[in-house]
């Protein structure tokens, strides 16, 4: 690993060449925090694939691509005279030390759930009008409802153990049955919601990340499906002609494959 030395000329090297490109190429040049957005969004789930994927080279090439945003951000900040890259590490560096007392100051933490309540405590200390305030809008809905739940854990808003949450799945999994029965589609979609929110509560318990547990369950589909898509069209098989039997055929032998 390098030195502290190194790494300090590494970032300098980026902020130097992050200039260069401003400057002279005209890609860079006509970039805005509006155009970068998106291409944030995607590089950030680009990261989480290879982190999922536990691809250590990729995590590094990924990771740099998203420094770069950041510093392309505080370099789009500094042209307007808002903010510069010195000045978002300094307004971190302080948050981290203000909401660390148990580091920094005199508090006493006897487990990680302390410090989790301290860190939910002083951001209402900053003004803050409620602890869900810091859940961004944006967000998926299934990582949303995880992120609101933790957040109300923070302040004591939670179940005492995990029995309960599972009971409360299966009275959420009744309820959605009945509106099936119903047939009542508004209803239906209404306890369903509930069903998962409660579904991603009882897999906090857990220590499930539901969103890494789907993603997991999404690329095992893809790995299956692919082998009997491939399957099929070496036998000169068309799919769409093959029965649900035949296809089962091939799904079994995938999931015997490692």
């Amino acid at each position: 690993m390098h030195t502290k030395e190194k790494k300090l000329q590494a970032f300098s090297r980026l902020l130097d060449i992050m200039d260069d490109l401003r400057q002279s190429c005209p890609w860079d040049k006509k970039q805005t925090f509006d155009t970068l957005r998106h291409l944030t969004i995607e590089e950030t789930y680009e990261l989480t694939d290879a982190i999922l994927d536990k691809d250590m080279e990729e995590i590094k090439k990924e990771l740099g691509d998203l420094l770069l945003h950041i510093v392309f951000y505080a370099k789009l900040g500094s042209e307007i005279e808002a903010f510069d890259i010195a000045d978002v590490a300094e307004t971190i560096s302080d948050k981290l030390v203000y909401r660390h007392p148990h580091i920094y100051g005199d508090v006493t933490v006897h487990n990680e759930q302390e410090v989790k309540e301290n860190w939910e405590k002083l951001k209402l200390k900053e003004g803050k009008k409620s602890v869900l305030e810091g859940v961004p809008k944006s967000l998926p809905a299934m990582i949303k409802a995880m992120r609101i739940q933790e957040k109300a854990k923070g302040v004591g808003f939670d179940w005492s153990s995990a029995e309960p949450v599972w009971e409360k799945v299966e009275e959420e999994i009744n309820e959605f049955k009945t509106e099936v029965l119903a047939n009542n589609p508004e209803k239906m979609e209404e306890e369903f919601g509930d069903l998962l929110f409660t579904l991603i509560n009882y897999a906090r318990f857990k220590g499930i990340n539901p969103e890494t547990a789907l993603e997991k369950t999404n690329k095992k589909f893809i790995k299956r499906f692919q082998y009997l898509e491939n399957k099929a069209q070496y036998e000169g098989k068309d799919l769409k002609k093959m029965t649900l039997e035949e296809m089962e055929k091939y799904w079994e032998e995938a999931k015997r494959k490692p």
